[in-house]
């Protein structure tokens, strides 16, 4: 039995340490041998001390999650996601707001890279340099295109590695959403980083977001981590605009047969399955490689191939479904 109580002493301490840390309040417990077995520990709270601890749990869900502040000057935030990486979504998300300019000259459209660890926009978008700094001390987004973009590719060197902990990237993304002078915009497309991790759950939680457009390939692996990814955004409840089907279908170039090398209609099912729609197809292209590898664009340095119809069908479907979902 003195083992026994020591045993207890040691978890008590133990469960007392851990509670002052993560901010649970201690529950007083009395050591009660059990009548069945005389080896059997159990632990018993009192009512009252049972009572505090739901209202404490109360008290911490009426908390909630961070408020959302709108970013400023910004009227609508289209964030451009997939479940994993190379499936082509920096390159969705560059002719995404290529394309809802094209399509309305009339809209202000900016790009945020928020893939801190794998910065494409200034490879994609053709910029280089460090931003400057306003009066205000915010920086200046570089434009191309006439597209105002920032990423912390601007901030880096291009090849050097970004080897931080998730505290760090998260006052990066702070500093990338808060502390950069916007100007007036109607839309903010951001292209997020692959998965469903901490990046992810602090954009959507403190900014936000009219919609959410999910890029996959139509190959099963990758169609797995697109509905995850979904699924999280309708878990923190933004809206999910619709998926984009990408490489969709290679065309020869010599005789024009099409074939499916990723598969064909994967991401159409999966749209069905998720009760959402099919924002487009875009094809495998060599035309869209070249153009991105070169930081041109299609739908700025090929408006009338059909690749950059594709992108401004897209375009339009996502205009369209912030229409709807703003009613």
């Amino acid at each position: 039995m003195v083992k026994l109580h020591d045993s207890y002493k040691k978890l008590l301490q133990i469960y007392t340490f851990s509670s002052n840390i993560i901010g649970t309040p201690y529950l007083p417990c009395r050591f009660v041998p059990s009548h069945q077995n005389r080896h059997e520990i159990r632990f018993k709270t009192s009512g009252a001390a049972e009572r505090a601890l739901q209202e404490r749990q109360r008290q911490h869900m009426a908390r909630g999650l961070p408020k959302q502040k709108p970013i400023t000057g910004v009227k609508e935030v289209i964030v451009v996601a997939s479940g994993k990486g190379g499936v082509g979504k920096s390159t969705t998300a560059v002719n995404l707001a290529l394309g809802l300019v094209a399509n309305d000259q009339s809209k202000s459209v900016g790009l945020l890279d928020a893939d801190v660890y794998g910065p494409s926009i200034p490879k994609l978008m053709n910029l280089k340099g460090n931003p400057e700094l306003t009066d205000k001390n915010l920086m200046r987004p570089l434009v191309n295109f006439g597209i105002p973009c920032m990423s912390m590719g601007f901030l880096v060197e291009e090849v050097a590695p970004i080897v931080w902990r998730g505290l760090m990237v998260m006052s990066a993304i702070e500093k990338l959403i808060r502390q950069v002078d916007w100007g007036n915009l109607d839309y903010l497309v951001i292209d997020m980083p692959p998965g469903t991790g901490d990046v992810q759950l602090s954009i959507t939680q403190n900014i936000p977001i009219a919609g959410a457009v999910i890029v996959s390939t139509p190959q099963d692996i990758a169609l797995l981590d697109a509905r995850r990814g979904a699924e999280m955004f309708r878990k923190v409840n933004v809206p999910v605009l619709g998926l984009v089907q990408n490489m969709s279908v290679f065309q020869c170039p010599k005789c024009s047969h099409q074939t499916h090398i990723f598969g064909s209609d994967g991401a159409k099912e999966l749209a069905q399955t998720l009760g959402v729609e099919m924002l487009g197809d875009i094809p495998l292209h060599l035309n869209i490689r070249e153009t991105s590898d070169k930081g041109q664009p299609v739908v700025v340095s090929s408006p009338d191939s059909p690749e950059a119809e594709a992108y401004r069908r897209v375009a339009a479907a996502v205009v369209r479904r912030l229409a709807a979902h703003s009613r």
